[in-house]
């Protein structure tokens, strides 16, 4: 009889342990990179943006950067810029799947027909089960678990047919369509002018000075900002993405990954370093004379600076790292340069001089 108690209670703990199992199991295929990555499909309507407003545009801190293998580090979603406390956004109509604490950090998963979209940190104010339309408050933005500290950020996940995608690519805007960026504008308008500058032009003729000639090439060009330079976005006139506007688009954007170094492009003092608005992080370094022209370069878009104001810096020293803080949604340096205390068009002081 012992021995048959023994047995009927041992058999009832592995049943048990096969639950947990299993619910672990289940757990781990919410939150675990799947097996491949691929682009979205077409846009569905009624997409809106989870947090910010419905239709943008978002402040993305980090874009979406797919491993090219499962188990190699990556980013399978996106971050975007929200304070703690504000609310999250079904991105389209569904049911929750999904609503609670996991590995640390409040998730919810939302299923959206062949598609579920996943949402973290997050306070939950729904329940797994509840059917939800698009733009429906889903919960908060939770103080703790977020991909951004010290900054507060959701992190907002798409996955289809078991393959990660990019959820950006689901709301059919011009907010956030600037990768690859083409002849659009990424900015907004120039920083304000800093006491004592001349006031900056408000039309989009360059102007430059000549920039010096060849034998001077390597002493007072600037040099490039990045290794292997890619322009993604010249300087000059371009319909803004966010409001339809034609205005200046005030930098050269060059292809950088997040993280890539960036460089002085030439020696001098930092001038200033911070947040500035639509630029995100930002770097601003002045050169003095070159050419017999004082020379200011500004770097923008950063996710790390590392360099203070006032620090004298060396030609091609690294200033900080790429990133897409501000108006951005995808990883990139924006440069630009002020000549004489206006802003001029960078590439004829590059080493390519077009």
């Amino acid at each position: 009889m012992n021995r048959a108690r023994i047995s009927h209670a041992v058999a009832g703990l592995l049943r048990r342990s096969v639950s947990a199992v299993r619910n672990v199991a289940t757990l781990l295929l919410i939150a675990l990179p799947l097996a491949s990555t691929a682009a979205a499909a077409a846009p569905d309507e009624g997409w809106v943006y989870p947090v910010g407003p419905p239709a943008g545009p978002v402040d993305v801190v980090r874009g979406f950067e797919p491993p090219e293998q499962a188990w190699l580090a990556g980013n399978r979603g996106v971050e975007l810029r929200a304070p703690v406390g504000s609310e999250v956004r079904a991105a389209n109509a569904g049911e929750v799947t999904y609503a609670g604490p996991l590995a640390g950090r409040g998730v919810v998963v939302v299923q959206h027909d062949e598609l579920r979209t996943t949402y973290e940190p997050v306070d939950a104010t729904v329940s797994a089960g509840a059917l939800v339309s698009a733009g429906e408050p889903i919960g908060t933005v939770a103080a703790h678990g977020n991909h951004c500290a010290p900054e507060s950020c959701v992190h907002w996940g798409a996955i289809e047919a078991n393959t990660y995608i990019d959820p950006l690519t689901l709301v059919d805007t011009l907010a956030v369509r600037l990768l690859p960026l083409g002849n659009r504008a990424l900015t907004e308008e120039p920083p304000p002018d800093e006491p004592g500058e001349p006031d900056k032009p408000d039309d989009f003729e360059d102007g430059s000075p000549d920039p010096p000639d060849d034998t001077d090439r390597t002493a007072e060009r600037l040099h490039w900002p990045v290794t292997n330079p890619y322009v993604t976005s010249p300087y000059g006139m371009r319909i803004h993405p966010v409001t339809g506007e034609r205005r200046l688009h005030d930098g050269t954007d060059f292809r950088a990954r997040c993280g890539t170094p960036i460089r002085a492009a030439a020696p001098g003092r930092v001038r200033a370093t911070g947040h500035y608005g639509p630029y995100g992080l930002q770097v601003t370094i002045h050169h003095g004379s070159l050419s017999g022209v004082s020379i200011t370069t500004s770097y923008s878009h950063l996710s790390h600076v590392g360099v203070h104001e006032g620090q004298r810096v060396a030609s091609q020293e690294v200033i900080g790292r790429a990133g897409t803080t501000g108006r951005s949604t995808g990883c990139h340096l924006h440069f630009m340069t002020y000549i004489d205390g206006s802003l001029k068009n960078p590439m004829p002081w590059l080493p390519s001089g077009q």
